[in-house]
C-alpha cells in the first residue's frame, strides 16, 4: 500500500511558476513509476507527465512539453512537478499517482496507475 500526498498548489499569475510535490509513504517508492495528471473544470482527467522508477526516463503531454519538468528523489520518497510559463488553461486539480508498471504506454494512461493522491488545486490567473 502506498499513500500519496500532494502539496505546492496555489494561485499564480500567467507566466509564473509553481512546484508541486508528492510525498509517498512506505519503503517501496523506488519500485514505482510516478505520474502527474490533472482535471480542469468540466473536463476529464488527463495525463501531464510521468517518470520511471529510476528517474532515467520521463514523458510529457504535448501541452506541457518544454514548460513542465517531472523529477523524483528516491531518498526523500518524493516526486516533483516543476511548472513554468504557466497559462490560464493549466488551471486544474493536479493529482500524483504511483504505478508498478514501467511500460511507457501505460505510464501515460490512468489505468496504468495503482495509487492516487487526493489532488492539489492550481489556479492560473490571466
Amino acid at each position: 500500500q502506498v499513500q500519496l500526498v500532494e502539496s505546492g498548489g496555489g494561485l499564480v499569475q500567467a507566466g509564473g511558476s509553481l512546484r508541486l510535490s508528492c510525498a509517498a509513504s512506505g519503503r517501496t517508492f523506488n519500485l514505482y513509476a510516478m505520474g502527474w495528471f490533472r482535471r480542469a473544470p468540466g473536463k476529464e482527467r488527463e495525463f501531464v507527465a510521468a517518470i520511471n522508477k529510476s528517474g532515467g526516463s520521463t514523458y510529457y503531454a504535448a501541452s506541457v512539453e518544454g514548460r513542465f519538468t517531472i523529477s523524483r528523489d528516491n531518498v526523500k520518497n518524493t516526486a516533483y512537478l516543476e511548472m513554468n510559463s504557466l497559462k490560464p488553461e493549466d488551471t486544474a486539480v493536479y493529482y500524483c499517482a504511483a504505478a508498478r508498471t514501467q511500460v511507457p504506454t501505460l505510464m501515460k494512461q490512468q489505468r496504468g496507475y495503482d495509487y492516487w493522491g487526493q489532488g492539489t488545486q492550481v489556479t492560473v490567473s490571466s
